[in-house]
């Protein structure tokens, strides 16, 4: 029996790449990090002491609760600042675009933005069915890698969160010098596989970005962000057979 089954009209799927955030992995909800920012602010004096509105000028500052929202969507207008995801090409370059940001906003005090940077990645956790998802391809013979536009070192949370050591190989942006759409990172993931791309299967949140994985003819299947601990992975499983 065909360990790799051919999925109807197509090649047999012989390895999986998964983007990183949004489709393994999720950002959280906005009021916890805004808690964790407060709570280093308030631990570490040298970040500016603890936050308070109160002890603002009336009107200059909204609650921190009040705040929270505006956090989750500081990356919202990213394209509009860096069309290029240049932000993805080093942490350099990431903290820069992350401050033109907020500035954009002009809402978070800078030591509260530099508090919510520091503690961003604190806050990613790995969607519920998502360790399950890459064991069950490794015990079918699936190869499988993780394929992210990120400006800084995403490894700590895939320890934190148990998906270390469940893939075959990572293609970071920040450290191949090359970010989606540009095909050259999907030929980079391929290449680590050993894979040729008609036997890959590349998964993730956005056409723009992670469907130009078609243009290597890789078969791709696009999972729009969605809210809360699962995200519909096992659709991976019923495509692969």
């Amino acid at each position: 029996m065909d360990a790799h089954p051919s999925p109807p009209g197509g090649r047999p799927i012989r390895g999986v790449i998964f983007d990183l955030h949004a489709t393994l992995v999720h950002a959280g909800e906005p009021a916890g990090w805004m808690a964790a920012a407060v709570a280093l602010l308030e631990q570490d004096p040298t970040r500016g002491g603890r936050f308070d509105p109160a002890d603002s000028p009336p009107g200059s500052l909204p609650e921190v609760a009040d705040l929270a929202p505006w956090a989750e969507r500081i990356w919202d207008h990213a394209r509009e600042v860096d069309p290029n995801s240049d932000r993805d090409l080093s942490p350099a370059l990431h903290r820069e675009v992350y401050d033109r940001m907020l500035d954009r906003m002009g809402i978070i005090p800078p030591a509260l933005g530099d508090a919510l940077y520091a503690t961003m990645l604190d806050q990613w956790v790995a969607y519920l069915e998502a360790p399950a998802v890459l064991t069950s391809l490794r015990e079918r013979g699936v190869a499988t890698a993780i394929l992210s536009n990120v400006g800084l070192d995403p490894r700590p949370v895939l320890e934190r969160t148990g998906l270390a050591g469940l893939y075959d190989a990572e293609v970071f942006s920040f450290e191949v010098g090359v970010v989606k759409p540009d095909p050259a990172i999907f030929a980079i993931a391929a290449e680590r596989l050993g894979l040729p791309a008609h036997e890959l299967l590349m998964v993730g949140d956005t056409v723009d970005d992670d469907g130009a994985a078609a243009h290597l003819g890789m078969r791709t299947l696009i999972l729009p962000r969605t809210r809360g601990a699962t995200h519909g992975l096992e659709q991976v499983l019923r495509l692969v057979g």
